[in-house]
């Protein structure tokens, strides 16, 4: 059976996520798993790198499917152009190991969160950031985000209500301005649900004075999620990148 790996871009603006629902078909793989289905002429099952939630979207995600039918990766590719929705586009297919899978076999995955801050109009990236405006202390978030780097329990980052390990290697965030926009990137091993967007509102709680930057050691030492800050939106966030061995 054939093995393939895709790469993806997608604006989640009017999408449930990535997950397939059965109450709607506004699901990124819910349309690809449709025109792969009927490329194929067999029922085809897409595993993606993550899930991304409603309203993220996405600039390198990648997915891998298997198939009973075997077609060359530049057709699968031609299909994927002509029938998927303009909000979904596929940058490519290729054949992949016949072990490999999308979310298993990752090992660091990079997201981007964007925000606008300042009052200026920014009508065509509206659906791409989180407009906030305020002044906002860089050297103080990034000061903040030094300590957040390495391997911690980031329960009190997210919403996920399980007894699973919430321990993960955060291996690089970076924040920088540009304009009106402060952009910060996240790297690591793994992110429990929209841990991003609890440690952006966190650091930017910080950046705007509510809280100081030591508080980021006592919110990971207290693991609940109370301590942290509020959760940004959906719509500023974007998976930039899967990496793999």
């Amino acid at each position: 059976m054939p093995n393939y790996q895709l790469i993806l871009q997608y604006d989640g603006s009017r999408y449930r996520g990535w997950q397939r629902l059965e109450t709607t078909e506004l699901t990124v793989q819910g349309k690809l798993e449709a025109v792969l289905s009927r490329c194929f002429g067999e029922p085809v099952e897409v595993q993606g790198s993550g899930r991304t939630d409603a309203g993220v979207h996405a600039l390198g995600q990648t997915a891998s499917f298997r198939t009973v039918r075997d077609l060359p990766p530049s057709e699968v590719l031609s299909a994927l152009r002509q029938y998927l929705p303009e909000d979904i586009g596929a940058v490519s297919a290729a054949y992949a190991p016949p072990r490999f899978h999308a979310r298993l076999s990752a090992v660091e995955k990079t997201y981007r969160y964007r925000v606008w801050t300042t009052e200026n109009p920014c009508v065509f990236e509206r659906r791409f950031v989180y407009v906030l405006p305020g002044a906002y202390d860089l050297e103080t978030m990034q000061t903040a985000a030094r300590q957040l780097e390495g391997r911690h329990d980031f329960r009190a980052f997210s919403a996920v209500k399980t007894k699973k390990t919430t321990v993960r290697t955060l291996s690089r965030v970076e924040i920088v301005r540009q304009g009106d926009e402060l952009r910060f990137d996240y790297t690591a091993d793994g992110f429990l649900h929209r841990m991003v967007r609890v440690l952006t509102g966190t650091l930017l709680e910080i950046g705007r004075g509510d809280r100081p930057a030591e508080a980021v050691t006592e919110i990971l030492a207290g693991r609940l999620r109370a301590e942290a800050g509020f959760t940004v939106p959906a719509r500023g966030l974007c998976l930039m990148e899967v990496r793999y061995k």
